[in-house]
C-alpha cells in the first residue's frame, strides 16, 4: 500500500473513533466527551475508581454505546459487500441488494411477525430474516448457474426475478396482516437502529468480522475480474469459481448487517463510489477504505435519525435514503452525459 494511501485510511480511522464518541455523548441527555470516554474505559476495565453522575453510566455503556457500534459493524458490512458486488459485476451501480438479500430478509422478518414469534425473543426477526436472505440468495445462485458456471448477466436478471416474486409473496403476507403487525414490519423495513444493545452486536459481529477478512483476502482476485474474463483466464483465475465464493461471502455478510438493522439502502452503493474517487479502484486499498467510510456514514445517519426530531427518532434508512437519492441520480445524470451507463 501506498504510503499517501495509508495516511488516507489512518486519517479515516481517527475520524471514526472521533465520530463514535460524538454519537455516543449526544442524545436527549448530553454527556460530556471527556465524561464519555472515561464511562467508556471504566466499563472495559481500563480505568477503576472513578464516579459519575446517576444514570450517565448506564446510558453510555448499556444504551448508545452498543447501538454505535451496531452501525459501526452494518456500516462497514454493508459497504464491504456493496464493494465487493460492485467489483463483480464491474458496475458501480451494484450493490449488496443486487442477489435479493434484502428481498429476502423482508420475507423472513414478515414470516417472524405473522407467525407472532417476535414477543418470545430478540433473537427472532435476525435470525428469521438472515435464513430469508441467505435462502433468497441461494435460488437466485442456483438460478444464474450455466453449465456450471456463473455470468454477470445471469445473476442480475435472475436477482431481478427472484427480488419480484419474493416482494410479490411478502405483499400477500402483508395484506392479512394487523395495525400492530404493520406498524412492527415497517419499523423494520425503513431499517433502524433503535433499542440496538450488546446482544444485537453479538449476533452479527462473527459472521461479518469473518466474512469481511475473507473478501479482504480475494483483493486480488477482484482486481482481476475488474480487467474481464479473458484477462482472468490469461492469468490462471476461473472467473466462475472466484464469483462463487465471493458472492457466497458477500451474501454472508449482508444478510448478517440486515437481519440487525433492516434494510438499509444505499450505504453499500454510494459509499463505495466515494471511496474510489479517494483511494482508486485497487481492491486491497478499497475494500479496506469502505469499510471505514461505511461505517463513518452509517454513524452520523443514525445521530441526525434520532437527535432531528427528539424526542422521537426516524428509521436510519430514512436518512440514509435521503442523502444518498440525490448522489445516485447525479450519477445517473453524469452517466447519461458521459454517454455510457456507469
Amino acid at each position: 500500500m501506498k504510503k499517501p494511501l495509508r495516511k488516507i485510511i489512518a486519517l479515516m480511522l481517527i475520524i471514526l473513533i472521533i465520530v463514535i464518541i460524538f454519537a455516543t455523548a449526544v442524545g436527549a441527555v448530553y454527556v460530556p466527551f471527556a465524561q464519555t470516554v472515561k464511562i467508556i474505559l471504566k466499563n472495559l476495565g481500563l480505568i477503576k475508581n472513578i464516579e459519575f453522575q446517576s444514570g450517565q453510566e448506564s446510558i453510555i455503556f448499556f444504551i448508545r454505546f452498543p447501538r454505535v457500534l451496531v452501525a459501526v459493524m452494518v456500516g462497514a458490512a454493508l459497504a464491504t459487500s456493496g464493494t465487493v458486488m460492485q467489483g463483480i459485476f464491474r458496475n458501480p451501480m451494484a450493490d449488496p441488494g443486487t442477489l435479493g438479500v434484502s428481498s429476502g430478509a423482508s420475507l423472513g422478518a414478515v414470516i417472524a411477525i405473522a407467525l407472532g414469534l417476535t414477543s418470545r425473543s430478540l433473537y427472532i426477526i435476525p435470525v428469521f430474516a438472515a435464513v430469508g436472505a441467505l435462502a433468497v440468495a441461494f435460488v437466485i445462485f442456483v438460478l444464474s448457474l450455466k453449465s456450471g458456471k456463473v455470468s454477470a448477466l445471469n445473476l442480475i436478471l435472475s436477482g431481478i426475478a427472484v427480488s419480484m416474486f419474493v416482494n410479490a409473496i411478502t405483499s400477500i403476507v402483508l395484506s392479512s396482516f394487523k395495525s400492530e403487525q404493520i406498524k412492527e414490519y415497517i419499523f423494520w423495513t425503513t431499517g433502524g437502529l433503535g433499542s440496538r444493545r450488546w446482544e444485537h452486536l453479538m449476533i452479527g459481529i462473527g459472521p461479518i468480522v469473518i466474512c469481511g477478512t475473507l473478501l479482504m483476502t480475494f483483493s486480488r482476485e477482484l482486481n482481476v475480474l475488474m480487467l474481464g474474463e479473458e484477462v482472468a483466464y490469461s492469468l490462471g483465475l476461473d472467473p466462475s469459481r472466484a464469483r462463487i465464493i465471493l458472492l457466497f461471502l458477500s451474501s454472508i455478510t449482508t444478510a448478517a448487517a440486515v437481519s440487525v438493522s433492516g434494510n438499509i439502502s444505499f450505504v453499500g452503493l454510494i459509499v463505495p463510489h466515494i471511496m474510489r474517487l479517494l483511494v482508486g479502484p485497487d481492491h486491497r486499498v478499497l475494500i479496506p477504505a469502505s469499510a471505514v467510510g461505511g461505517s463513518i456514514f452509517l454513524v452520523i445517519c443514525d445521530v441526525i435519525a434520532r437527535t432531528v426530531v427528539q424526542p422521537e427518532e426516524i428509521g436510519v434508512g430514512i436518512v440514509t435514503s435521503l442523502l444518498g437519492a440525490p448522489y445516485f441520480l447525479s450519477l445517473l445524470i453524469r452517466s447519461r452525459k458521459e454517454g455510457a451507463l456507469i
